[in-house]
């Protein structure tokens, strides 16, 4: 079973990544804003969309949202949360599905991939494969934003190991670069007289260091067109003499009208 398929649909996952708080989101979303300027009501595949924190601001700001992603534990997740908060499906709907197949055909006005939620593949053929996908679910005139690790970034700054506790578990992460992937082996371990888990776990992740030039790539290929690049989610700019110094690369693109 690929790494993803394994870790992202597991409940521990939440221990690791549960600290992502709905105002880095509410950012991204300003940023979604400013810099596309969608029309009211517009209509937003959500690829990836994990537990659904991007796909619930999106809807709540008046977009009509579809969230899709691999993990069948996530969009459960994802629709109980929604449900919780009164977005009904109407306004909001999460449907699982692999972000690499073509669910969709001309249905959407944007297309949103945020968190690094991309990546994962050994093949980059299977990279192109889903931005082949987003390109295609997208209406012509369409946009398509990308939130995606910087590579010079994550070279220069990377931490090679951290540890935290959370409700009652040891996290160690431990972070190294091989084979053009920034590689991930996390340990959980319960505390004496906690049982969130049954007993310690080891779960990896790796993501392609892909960079602005292989996504610009991918998106000709796919009929897309590069339209500007930002740093991090306040929209700092990207560029040459930026890449080690800003956290992100947040790209968005667009489908010809024509």
């Amino acid at each position: 079973m690929p790494w993803y398929e394994d870790w992202f649909d597991a409940d521990a996952y939440e221990l690791v990544y549960g600290d992502r708080d709905l105002g880095e989101a509410k950012r991204l979303a300003d940023l979604i804003e400013r810099a596309v300027r969608p029309a009211p009501g517009a209509d937003v595949l959500d690829v990836g969309t994990g537990r659904g924190r991007h796909a619930r601001v999106l809807a709540r700001r008046g977009f009509r949202v579809t969230g899709l992603d691999l993990s069948a534990n996530a969009v459960d997740t994802a629709r109980a949360r929604a449900a919780a908060e009164g977005l009904t499906p109407d306004r909001l709907l999460f449907v699982q599905g692999d972000m690499r197949l073509p669910h969709f055909q001309e249905r959407f006005d944007g297309v949103t991939n945020l968190f690094t939620s991309f990546g994962f593949f050994d093949d980059d053929a299977d990279h192109e494969r889903a931005v082949r996908a987003m390109a295609g679910a997208l209406k012509p005139g369409g946009w398509l934003v990308q939130d995606y690790l910087n590579a010079p970034y994550v070279r220069a700054h990377l931490v090679p190991e951290d540890e935290k506790t959370v409700d009652g578990v040891h996290v160690r992460q431990e972070r190294w670069i091989e084979g053009g992937h920034v590689h991930k082996r996390i340990t959980l371990t319960p505390l004496e007289g906690a049982a969130p888990l049954d007993g310690p776990r080891v779960y990896t992740e790796h993501v392609r260091l892909l960079t602005r030039d292989d996504f610009a790539r991918m998106y000709a290929a796919a009929g897309l067109r590069l339209v500007e690049t930002f740093g991090d989610y306040d929209g700092a700019p990207y560029g040459p003499a930026h890449g080690p110094e800003r956290p992100r690369l947040i790209l968005h693109a667009e489908k010809p009208a024509g």
